[in-house]
C-alpha cells in the first residue's frame, strides 16, 4: 500500500499523526475507564483485532510531499511471496493475494488470470474444538452438550468429572459417561430460539441445531446466520405470508427474520446505493427454494407495483414455468428441472418497469425416460386431466395412463394435487401474460404430439432387423399434430440418409436406432417449446421499456442431488451447485477477509472448506472432466466405457475424484460424495439430431415445428472459433452459461438464502437433526456466523463517513480531513474501541453500531427539517400576505379604472341615444296630437253646424201650418238626408280605416326596433283607439239627431244606439294594447302572443260590424214599418243583452292576453297615456 500526503504537509500526513498519537496513548496511558469486557465467546481461530492500528514504524513521507516506500523488510517479504509462487508453493493464508498456478483453468471472475485463494481446509473430519470455558461448566455443573452413542447430541447437566471422563445427567433422567473433550457448553435458556445465531453466547453445532429446532417447532421457519437467511421447509401452509405481513415489513414494523425482510433490504439498498442486487436461493432438492423465490417476488411486486399488470405478470410466470419445467422426483413433488434467473428491473422511482427470465439446462431426458416413483413434467398430466372437451377432441387426447412416456412410472398422480385445477390456473396465467388462444393451442398441440410420439411402435420388415413405424393411431395423430403426413414421419423415424462422396442414400434403422431417433425428436420438440415459451413470456414482460440499469435478480436453480443412479443431468446440476457454493465462499469468506488484510486490519482468518479444487476437477484444461468428456464425444467409436476409463486414467490423482468399477466414477462434492453412471453421458453431451428430422420439421404445416427447425439450422450455421473447433457440446455450453451467470451476479450485491430440508419424507413437524446438521456443515453456516461475529459488516470510506455524519459534531474539528472527523464522531457517540477499526481507506464497524449513528442522524435531520419547515412556512406566508395585499391593491385600481371606463362609455351612449329617442318621440307625439286635434275640431264643428241646421229646419217646419199628410211626406226627405250623412260618415270611417291600416303598416315596420321606439308605438296604439271611439261617438250623435227630429212620438231613450258598447270608460279602453302595437321580438319568441292579439282584433271588428248592422236594420224597421209585428224595442233589448255577454267574455280574454304580454316585457307606460285619458273624458 502507498499513501501520499498533501503538498501542504511538512513531514507527516494527518493519518500518520493520528495513528501515532493513538499508539502513544496505548503505550503511555493505562486504560482506567474502559467499558467492561464483551461476553465470552467460544474459541476459534478468528481472534478479535486490536483496538488500534498503526502505520509501520519505517513508513516515511518525503519532504516533497510524496510518500516513500515501505521498508526493505516489507519488500523482502513481497519478494519471498513471489519466489514461493514461482516455485509453486501454496500459501493457505486467507487475505493474501496470489496468482493461481494453473493459468489454463477457466474462471467466471477473471478470464485472463484467476485471482483468489484456496483457504485452509476445514479441520479434518469436522472435529469439534474444545472450548476453553468447559472447565467452568464442569466446576459449576452447568448444562452442556454431549455426543451420544447414536451420534446425536444430547443436553444434560454435569454430575461429576474425573480426568478425561465425565458423567452427564440427560434431560430424560439417564446418566451417560462421555469423554470430557467431547463436551460443549450450552447456552442459557434465555437465548433459546433467538432470531440471529450471532446472538448465541456459545456457538457450536448442537446449539445451532437446537435453536433452529426450537424455532421450527413454533412455525418460525426463518432464522438469521449473520448475512445469510436460513429457511427451513415446513412442508405445510404457514400463515406468515398474508398482506398484513407484507405491510408490516414495508413499514419497518417487524424485525423478525423473513424472506420479506431480505427482499426489503435488497430493494432499499438498490434504491439508496443505486446498485443492482441479487437474491441467491440455494439448498438441496426439496428444501423449498421455488416457494421462497415466489415469496420474494411477491414482496418485490408489492413494493414496486407500478402499474399492477406487470407485477401480476411476473408472479404468474411461476405457474407457467412450473407446469412446463417442474416434475415429481423421489425427493420432491415439485422439483425444478431447470435453472431460472429472474431479473426484475425498476424505474428511477422504484416502480417495476419489466423483467427478464433466463433459464439453464432443462432436463430433456425426463420427457422420454422416468425412474420408479417419479413423474414427467406436470404439463403432460395437467393437459390430460383438465383439457376441455373441444380441445381434447381436437388433439385426440387420451388419459395419462394410455401414453407410454407417462406409464414408465407407476406414479401418475401426486397426493393432494388436482391436475385439472392446475390446468385451469395455467390457462388463466397464459391469458394474463397475454398469450393468445391460437398460440396456446399450438403449444398444447406440441405437447400432445410428444405424447403420441411415445406411443409409436416399430415392426420388422426383413431378416436384418430393420424396422419401420407401425401405421396406427399414434403415427397418424403425431403426424397430424405436427403438420406432416404419416409417410413423411415414418420415413424420418425409420431411415437415415448417409452421405457417400457426392451421392447419398437412405439407410434403414434397427429397432434401437429407431427408438433413439423417435426419443430424440420428442426431446427436441419439448425443449424447443420450453425455450419458445420463455421467449414469449419475456416479450410480454417488456424489459426493454424504461430500463435504467437498476434490477434485483432472483436465482432459483436446481438443488444438489444424489440418487441411487445419477446420470449426466445430475452431473451438471451438482456442478452448478459447486459453482454457486464457490460464489458463496468468495463473497462471504474470501473477499471479506481479503479486504481486511488489504486495508491493514488485524485479522486472523476463519477456516472454511474451499471447493476450488473440486471446481478445478470439472473445469481444468486439458484434464478436466468437461474437457475429457468433449474429447471423447468427438471420437466416433467412443463408448461410455471408454469415457469412464479415460476419466480414471487422467484424474485418479485428484483427491476429489474416485474411480469405481465398470462405467461409474465418484466426485467428492462440497455436499458429499456422489457416484455417477456414465451410461448415456456421450449421447446426452452430443445432443445430436438427424438431419432428416430437421428437414421433416421444416416441411411441416404447423408454425411451431418450422420455427424450431429454423432455430436449429441457424445454430448449426454459427461460425465457431476456428475451423478445427468442433460443435459446442451440452456440457461446454452449460459451463459457458454458468460463467455468464457468475459474471452477471458479480456485478450485483448478493443476498444469500439457504434453504434447509428438515426430513427426507417431506412431512411437517419432523426434524431430523443429522440431516439438518449435514446441510449446515456443507453450507458453511457455522463459519458464516463466526466471521459475522468477529467481522465488521458495516464499512465506509473515511470521506463517505465524514460527509454522512460529520455534521453531528458538537464542536468544529480543527483538522478537516475525513479521518479526523470520522474518529471524532465515533468518540462523541462513545462507540467502544472494540466496536470499530480504522483502516487505510475505510472505517469498519461491527453489527449494530451504525444503527445508533443513523438514528441520531435521522433525529438531527428531522429537527433541521422541522426548523426549515417552520422558517419556510413563515417566509412563504409573509410573502403570500405581501403578494395578496399588492394584488388586491392592483385589482382595486384596475377594477375602478374598468368601471369608470365602462360608465363613461355607457353614459355617452345613453345620453346620445336618449336625446335622439326623445326628439323622435316628441316629434311623433306632436304630429299625432296635431292630427287628432284637427280631426276633433273638425268633428265638433261639423256636429254644431249640423245641429244648428236641424234646429232651424225643425222651427220652420213647426211654423208652417201644414196638413198631417204633408208632414208625413217630409219624413222621407229627412231620412234621405240622414242616409246621406250616414254615407258621409261611413266614407269618413273608411278613410279613417285606411289611415289606421297605414298606421298599422308603420307599426309593423317599427316592431323590429321596439326597444328604441316603444313609447312611439304605444302612442300610435292609443291614437287608433281614440279615433275609433270618436267615429263611434260621431255616428251615435248623428243617429241621436235623427231620432230627435222624428215624429214617431217614441221615447228618445227607447232606441238604444250601438254607442253604448263603445262608451265604456276610456281608462279601460285605453289600457288595452292592440296587437298592432306589439313589437316583433327578434328570434320569433312573440309570434304566439301577436297571433292571439290579432285574433282578438279581428273578432272585435267582426262583432262591431255585426252589432252595427243589427242596430241599423232595427232602426230602419222601426222607421219604415211602425205597425210591424216585430217589436224593435224587444229586439234592441235582446241585442243589448247579447252585446253585454260578449263584452264580458271579450274583456276577460283581453285581460288574459294583456297579462301574457306583460309577462313578456310589454307592460305599457301608463304615465304616457294620461293625456289620452283626459281626452277621453272630454269626448
Amino acid at each position: 500500500m502507498m499513501l501520499s500526503a498533501s503538498p501542504t504537509s511538512i513531514a507527516k500526513s494527518s493519518l500518520e499523526e493520528m495513528l501515532e498519537s493513538l499508539r502513544r496513548q496505548d503505550e503511555d496511558e493505562k486504560p482506567k475507564d474502559l467499558p467492561p469486557a464483551l461476553p465470552s465467546r467460544p474459541t476459534s481461530k478468528a481472534r478479535l483485532p486490536s483496538a488500534r492500528r498503526s502505520l509501520p514504524t519505517n513508513f516515511r513521507v518525503d519532504s516533497n510531499g510524496e510518500s516513500g516506500g515501505i521498508s526493505s523488510e516489507v519488500e523482502r517479504k513481497e519478494e519471498g511471496k513471489r519466489k514461493e509462487e514461482e516455485l509453486g508453493v501454496k500459501r493457505h493464508v486467507l487475505g493474501s493475494r496470489k496468482m493461481r498456478k494453473f493459468v489454463n483453468v477457466d474462471s467466471p471472475y477473471n478470464l485472463e488470470a484467476v485471482e483468489g485463494t484456496k483457504g485452509e481446509d476445514r479441520v479434518s473430519d469436522a472435529k469439534v474444538e474444545v472450548n476453553d470455558n468447559i472447565g467452568h461448566f464442569i466446576k459449576k455443573k452447568l448444562r452442556v452438550w454431549c455426543r451420544l452413542s447414536n451420534g446425536l447430541w444430547g443436553s444434560g447437566t454435569i454430575q461429576s468429572a474425573s480426568g478425561e471422563e465425565s458423567f452427564v445427567s440427560l434431560s430424560n433422567g439417564n446418566v451417560v459417561k462421555v469423554s470430557t473433550n467431547e463436551l460443549l457448553p450450552a447456552n442459557p435458556e434465555i437465548l433459546e430460539g433467538v432470531n440471529d445465531l450471532i446472538q448465541l453466547s456459545y456457538l457450536n453445532e448442537p446449539s445451532v441445531l437446537q435453536n433452529l429446532k426450537y424455532r421450527y417447532s413454533r412455525d418460525m421457519i426463518y432464522s438469521k446466520a449473520g448475512l445469510v437467511l436460513i429457511a427451513v421447509n415446513p412442508y405445510k401452509d404457514v400463515q406468515i405470508y398474508g398482506e398484513e405481513f407484507v405491510t408490516s415489513y414495508r413499514q419497518k414494523a417487524a424485525d423478525i427474520p423473513h424472506v420479506f425482510a431480505t427482499a426489503d433490504t435488497a430493494y432499499n439498498e438498490m434504491m439508496n446505493d443505486r446498485v443492482s442486487q441479487s437474491i441467491i436461493i440455494s439448498g438441496e432438492s426439496g428444501a423449498g427454494k421455488t416457494e421462497t423465490a415466489k415469496m420474494a417476488m411477491r414482496y418485490l411486486a408489492a413494493l414496486g407495483g407500478g402499474n399492477g399488470r406487470i407485477g401480476r405478470k411476473i408472479l404468474e410466470t411461476h405457474c407457467i414455468l412450473e407446469a412446463f419445467g417442474n416434475a415429481k422426483t423421489s425427493k420432491n413433488d415439485n422439483s425444478s428441472r431447470f435453472g431460472k434467473l429472474t431479473e426484475i428491473h425498476f424505474t428511477e422511482m422504484g416502480k417495476i418497469s419489466g423483467a427478464e427470465i433466463q433459464t439453464f439446462l432443462l432436463e430433456k431426458s425426463r420427457v422420454v425416460q422416468l425412474a420408479a416413483g417419479e413423474r414427467s413434467y406436470h404439463i403432460f398430466y395437467q393437459l390430460c386431466a383438465g383439457a376441455p372437451p373441444t380441445l381434447r377432441e381436437k388433439l385426440n387426447l387420451k388419459m395419462a395412463s394410455e401414453y407410454n412416456y407417462l406409464i414408465q412410472s407407476d406414479s401418475l398422480v401426486i397426493n393432494g394435487v388436482d391436475d385439472a385445477k392446475k390446468f385451469q390456473k395455467l390457462v388463466e396465467a397464459l391469458d394474463i401474460v397475454q398469450m393468445c388462444k391460437e398460440e396456446q393451442e399450438q403449444a398444447y398441440a406440441m405437447i400432445a404430439a410428444v405424447l403420441w410420439l411415445g406411443n409409436i411402435s416399430f415392426q420388422s420388415i426383413d431378416n436384418e432387423h430393420y424396422v419401420e413405424a407401425s401405421a396406427d393411431e399414434a403415427l397418424t395423430s403425431a403426424a397430424r399434430l405436427m403438420g406432416c403426413t404419416s409417410n413423411e414421419l415414418n420415413q424420418a423415424l425409420s431411415t437415415h440418409r448417409v452421405q457417400a462422396g457426392k451421392d447419398s442414400f437412405a439407410k434403414k434403422l434397427t429397432l434401437q436406432q429407431a427408438i433413439d431417433t423417435r426419443d430424440a425428436l420428442a426431446k427436441f420438440i419439448y425443449a424447443s417449446l420450453f425455450d419458445w415459451l420463455v421467449e414469449q413470456i419475456n416479450k410480454s414482460l417488456g424489459v426493454h421499456k424504461k430500463y435504467i440499469g437498476r434490477s434485483i435478480s432472483i436465482l432459483d436453480i436446481y438443488g444438489f442431488e444424489s440418487f441411487k443412479k445419477n446420470s449426466f443431468e445430475q452431473f451438471c446440476i451438482n456442478y452448478a451447485n459447486e459453482r454457486l457454493q464457490q460464489h458463496f465462499n468468495r463473497h462471504l469468506f474470501k473477499l471479506e477477509q481479503e479486504e481486511y488484510g488489504l486495508d491493514g486490519i488485524d485479522w486472523n482468518n476463519v477456516d472454511f472448506e474451499d471447493n476450488q479444487e473440486c471446481l478445478d476437477l470439472f473445469e481444468k484444461k486439458p484434464l478436466g472432466i468437461f474437457s475429457l468428456l468433449d474429447e471423447e464425444s468427438n471420437f466416433p467409436n467412443s463408448t461410455d466405457f471408454t469415457l469412464a476409463n479415460k476419466l480414471k486414467q487422467h484424474l485418479h490423482s485428484s483427491s476429489y475424484f474416485k474411480g469405481d468399477r465398470g462405467r461409474a466414477f465418484g466426485v467428492r462434492h462440497f455436499a458429499g460424495e456422489v457416484l455417477y453412471d456414465t451410461n448415456g453421458f456421450l449421447e446426452k453431451n452430443r445432443d445430436s439430431l438427424n438431419s432428416e428430422l430437421v428437414q421433416l420439421l421444416s416441411s411441416c404445416n404447423s408454425q411451431l415445428p418450422r420455427l424450431f427447425a429454423r432455430k436449429r439450422i441457424n445454430q448449426s450455421l454459427k461460425p465457431t472459433i476456428s475451423s478445427d473447433t468442433p460443435k459446442q457440446s451440452v456440457g461446454t455450453n452449460f459451463k459457458g452459461q454458468l460463467f455468464k451467470l457468475m459474471h452477471q451476479l458479480e456485478n450485483t450485491k448478493p443476498h444469500f438464502i439457504r434453504c434447509i430440508k428438515p426430513n427426507c419424507k417431506q412431512l411437517p413437524d419432523m426434524y431430523e437433526e443429522e440431516l439438518v446438521l449435514q446441510q449446515l456443515r456443507y453450507c458453511g453456516i457455522l463459519e458464516v456466523v463466526k466471521i459475522s461475529r468477529a467481522g465488521y459488516p458495516t464499512r465506509m470510506t473515511h470521506l463517505e463517513f465524514a460527509e454522512r455524519y460529520g455534521f453531528l459534531l458538537l464542536e468544529t474539528n480543527a483538522s478537516q480531513d475525513p479521518l479526523s472527523i470520522s474518529v471524532a464522531v465515533l468518540k462523541q457517540f462513545n462507540v467502544l474501541p472494540d466496536m470499530y477499526r480504522v483502516g487505510f481507506t475505510k472505517l469498519y464497524l461491527r453489527t449494530g453500531q451504525i444503527g445508533a449513528l443513523e438514528d441520531r442522524r435521522k433525529q438531527v435531520l428531522q429537527g433541521v427539517i422541522q426548523v426549515q419547515k417552520y422558517f419556510r412556512g413563515h417566509r412563504a406566508r409573509r410573502l403570500f400576505h405581501e403578494l395578496n395585499k399588492g394584488a388586491k391593491t392592483i385589482q382595486s385600481f384596475v377594477c375602478g379604472e374598468n368601471i369608470r371606463r365602462k360608465y363613461a362609455i355607457e353614459a355617452n351612449r345613453c345620453s346620445s341615444f336618449a336625446s335622439h329617442l326623445l326628439d323622435e318621440q316628441l316629434a311623433s307625439v306632436i304630429y299625432l296630437q296635431s292630427v287628432i286635434r284637427g280631426w276633433l275640431a273638425r268633428r265638433d264643428f261639423n256636429n254644431m253646424h249640423n245641429l244648428k241646421q236641424l234646429n232651424r229646419e225643425s222651427v220652420k217646419s213647426r211654423r208652417k201650418d201644414m196638413p198631417h199628410e204633408q208632414q208625413i211626406q217630409v219624413v222621407p226627405s229627412v231620412m234621405a238626408e240622414l242616409q246621406r250623412k250616414v254615407l258621409k260618415a261611413e266614407a269618413i270611417l273608411g278613410q279613417k280605416e285606411q289611415e289606421n291600416a297605414t298606421l298599422r303598416e308603420q307599426l309593423q315596420q317599427y316592431e323590429a326596433r321596439w326597444l328604441e321606439y316603444e313609447a312611439k308605438m304605444k302612442s300610435m296604439e292609443d291614437m287608433w283607439q281614440k279615433q275609433m271611439a270618436s267615429l263611434q261617438t260621431s255616428l251615435a250623435a248623428a243617429r241621436k239627431s235623427l231620432a230627435a227630429d222624428s215624429n214617431a212620438g217614441q221615447r228618445r231613450g227607447d232606441v238604444v244606439s250601438p254607442r253604448y258598447y263603445d262608451s265604456e270608460d276610456n281608462v279601460s279602453m285605453g289600457s288595452r294594447t292592440p296587437v298592432g302595437n306589439m313589437p316583433d321580438v327578434v328570434g320569433g319568441r312573440e309570434n304566439g302572443s301577436l297571433n292571439a292579439v290579432g285574433n282578438l282584433l279581428k273578432e272585435f271588428e267582426q262583432r262591431r260590424q255585426t252589432f252595427d248592422d243589427d242596430a241599423k236594420s232595427l232602426a230602419e224597421i222601426r222607421m219604415a214599418q211602425p205597425t210591424s209585428n216585430v217589436n224593435p224595442d224587444d229586439e234592441f233589448r235582446r241585442l243589448k243583452r247579447r252585446f253585454e255577454t260578449w263584452k264580458k267574455e271579450y274583456k276577460l280574454r283581453l285581460k288574459e292576453t294583456k297579462a301574457r304580454l306583460h309577462k313578456r316585457g310589454y307592460e305599457s307606460d301608463k304615465t304616457r297615456r294620461k293625456w289620452w285619458e283626459k281626452l277621453g273624458s272630454r269626448s
